[in-house]
């Protein structure tokens, strides 16, 4: 089974701390996110991994080197320009037929086998881990038609299902990837659905952290450490 992570952004949420040091090098405990991350993906029966690497690539190279370590297969594929979260994915050969991709800065408790299992089976084009997530509004919320009030909920919760930015994909799809272009996940998912593509969810109740600023760090520290996940 293959995974890539995508691990070339700037992290700039984490401002001055990411100038000096890639966000998946950050630590939890005593390790970096991303070589949590390794470790998961390897008891889950990924075999290689691709890094696609940009900002502070050198860093990321130097740490994982060639994988052996992980007792797995590691290569990169380095931008030099910043292609966003799905162009990394047009430069990469020798892909299987179906791989993983997940957010270098997700710390999470998701099976990534049944992930992957799930999308095999739905015979799917790309399948999105999701997660139930609630918002409360600060206002009061009206319907209305034809200018008259048919609805009021004052300051409801509203539910939505949120990406948890961990994917399978079916390498069949990457030819809607434009080459050398900024091309984000919601670009792909938004041209599926334009292409009538099998796009599926795998809905996710798991512990879940994208780290993006220095207090989502500092959670997801005191909450791995009490799980005991390291």
């Amino acid at each position: 089974m293959q995974a890539i992570i995508l691990a070339g952004g700037r992290g700039v949420r984490l401002d001055p701390f990411s100038r000096i040091l890639p966000k998946p090098l950050f630590p939890i405990g005593d390790k970096p996110i991303a070589e949590i991350l390794v470790h998961q993906l390897q008891r889950a029966g990924v075999d290689e991994i691709i890094m696609c690497l940009g900002y502070l690539a050198d860093f990321i190279k130097l740490y994982f080197q060639d994988g052996s370590y992980f007792g797995l297969t590691i290569r990169y594929s380095v931008e030099t320009n910043p292609l966003g979260t799905a162009g990394p994915l047009r430069m990469i050969k020798d892909l299987e037929d179906n791989f993983l991709v997940i957010n270098g800065d997700e710390l999470t408790t998701l099976d990534f086998r049944a992930l992957y299992e799930h999308h095999l089976a739905m015979q799917a084009d790309m399948t999105v881990a999701v997660q139930k997530k609630s918002v409360c509004s600060s206002f009061g919320v009206l319907e209305t038609k034809d200018g008259q009030i048919t609805a009021y909920s004052e300051k409801p919760t509203i539910d939505y299902w949120a990406s948890m930015g961990i994917y399978v994909i079916n390498k069949r799809i990457l030819s809607l990837i434009p080459e050398n272009e900024r091309f984000d996940m919601p670009d792909l998912v938004q041209r599926l659905i334009l292409e009538q593509a099998k796009a599926v969810s795998y809905e996710s109740e798991d512990l879940w952290f994208d780290i993006g600023t220095i207090a989502d760090l500092e959670k997801a520290k005191e909450k791995y450490t009490q799980l005991k996940l390291l």
